[in-house]
Formats: structure tokens, sequence, C-alpha cells
């Protein structure tokens, strides 16, 4: 599968944008990096998917829980509530991309280092748990 262009320049963004997130968090929650990572990802995500489905993706019926925690948590981080804001905004997050989790822990399995890793005794446990396969007890 090929990127466009406007798509890699997405793919880009996002990352960045997590970055600063990350970074921010490090760096005792330093709002103005967290907000700037926030807005980042936003325009990185509208510039994969478009715009239009990136609306339609926030506004569906089965993510508003989320993505009202996630603009909430936005709105606290810019009105400098860096750690409220944060947790909120992770709440929403996890709501809005937790179907994701599955696909992606799938998809690093497959990989060579990474895969042999998340198949440890003890890491996989916790890996089947994030990932939502069902445990081999009946209970």
């Amino acid at each position: 599968m090929w990127l466009t262009d406007t798509q890699k320049i997405g793919v880009g963004l996002t990352a960045f944008g997590c970055a600063l997130i990350g970074l921010g968090v490090v760096l005792f929650f330093d709002a103005g990096l967290i907000a700037i990572g926030n807005i980042l990802f936003l325009a990185g995500m509208s510039m994969i998917i478009g715009v239009q489905k990136t609306l339609y993706f926030f506004t569906r019926r089965d993510k508003l829980r989320g993505s009202i925690a996630f603009f909430a948590g936005f709105c606290l981080v810019l009105i400098k509530w860096s750690i409220v804001g944060i947790l909120v905004e992770s709440f929403g997050f996890l709501n809005l991309f937790g179907d994701f989790f599955p696909v992606a822990i799938n998809f690093l399995r497959s990989l060579p280092v990474i895969g042999r890793f998340l198949s440890l005794p003890g890491i996989r446990q916790v890996v089947d748990r994030i990932g939502g396969y069902p445990s081999q007890y009946p209970v």
C-alpha cells in the first residue's frame, strides 16, 4: 500500500505530535508542548484519512464519549491544567482508539524481534489481555 504525499506528511505530523506530547509529559507536564503535540496529532490524523472522515470518526455515536473526553482534556491542557488534562485525554484516547489495539498487537507479533519478545511467558498474558484475546480459562 502506497501513501500519497499528503498522507506521508500526515504520518510525520502525527508522529511528531505524539513525540511532543510524550516530551511534554516527561518535562513535568509542560502545557505548551502538550498543546502543540495535540494540534499536530489532530492535523496529522486529518491529513492521513481526510478531514471529512476525521470529523465522521469523532462524531460517530459509539465514539462520542471518547471524543468528548479527548476534547475536554485538550481544553484542560490549553487552560494549563496539564495533569488533569492528560488524564482525561488519555481516557478519551483509549475509548476512541481501543478497537485498534488488537490489530496493532497482531502486527507487532508478526515482526521478528518484537514478536519473540511478546511471546515470552510473562509478557504474553499481559499482551493477550490488552489485545482482547480470550483467556484460556472459561471463567
